[in-house]
C-alpha cells in the first residue's frame, strides 16, 4: 500500500521563519510579520485575521517579491532528494500550509504531488482575502482528507511532519508523525522528534516504518 507524506511549510521546511516573513523581509517589513506571528501562535488572532493583516501589509507585493523571498529562504536540506526517493518508492508527497497558496505552491516544481496553502489574490493586489478561503488546524486534516481520496490511500496511510499547534489536529489522526524542530506541546504527541536542518535526517527515522 502506497503511503501519503504530508508536510507542514513554515517551521517545518522552513527553519526558524514563515513563509510571509520571508515574503515580508523583501518589502522591509519583517518585524511587523514577526509579530503578527507571535500573535496567532498565541492564539490572540486567529488564521483569518492574521490573513487579512498580512495581506494589508503586502500592499506593493509583487511576484518578484515572491520568488526573492522563496529562493532565499532557510530551507531544509535535502527536500528535493527525499521527495525525489518517495517518489522513487511509489509513495506521494505533499504540502499542506496555512501559508500563501502563491508561495506554497512553488514547491510543486520541488516534486511535491500536491501543494495547498490559503488562498490569497492574484498579486499585485487588487481584491481582498477571502476568510473562507484561508486554512486552520482542522482545515489541514480535512486536505488531507481530500488527498487521502485523491491518491487512493486512507489517513491509516500517512505520515505528517510538522511543528507547531497547526499540525496538533493533524498529527491526531494520522499512525505515524514526525516532530521537527518542534515544541514540547508537539513532540509530546508525536511517534518521532528530529532536531537539525537536513529532512533526510527527519524522513529517515520513518523511512521503512510502515
Amino acid at each position: 500500500m502506497a503511503r501519503l507524506h504530508l508536510f507542514d511549510l513554515d517551521g517545518t521546511l522552513l527553519h526558524g521563519t514563515t513563509a510571509p516573513v520571508e515574503i515580508s523581509r523583501q518589502l522591509g517589513l519583517e518585524a511587523e510579520t514577526v509579530a503578527l506571528d507571535q500573535a496567532v501562535g498565541a492564539g490572540l488572532i486567529g488564521p483569518p485575521e492574521y490573513a487579512q493583516q498580512v495581506h494589508a501589509l503586502w500592499a506593493e507585493l509583487t511576484e518578484a517579491h515572491v520568488a526573492a523571498a522563496f529562493e532565499g529562504a532557510p530551507w531544509l536540506a535535502r527536500i528535493r532528494a527525499v521527495w525525489t526517493e518517495i517518489r522513487g518508492q511509489g509513495d506521494y508527497c505533499a504540502v499542506v500550509s496555512l501559508s500563501p497558496s502563491f508561495f506554497v505552491e512553488r514547491l510543486i516544481g520541488w516534486g511535491a504531488h500536491a501543494a495547498h496553502g490559503s488562498r490569497f489574490p492574484a498579486i499585485p493586489f487588487t481584491e481582498p482575502v477571502d476568510p473562507a478561503g484561508v486554512l486552520s488546524a482542522a482545515a489541514k486534516v480535512l486536505v488531507a482528507d481530500r488527498l487521502c481520496e485523491q491518491f487512493g490511500v486512507t489517513r491509516a496511510d500517512c505520515v505528517a511532519y510538522g511543528d507547531s499547534s497547526s499540525d496538533r489536529d493533524l498529527f491526531g489522526v494520522v499512525p505515524i508523525s514526525v516532530a521537527v524542530n518542534a515544541d514540547s506541546h508537539l513532540s509530546e504527541i508525536s511517534t518521532h522528534s528530529y532536531k537539525g536542518r537536513d529532512l533526510w535526517e527527519a524522513y529517515e527515522l520513518v523511512r521503512q516504518a510502515r
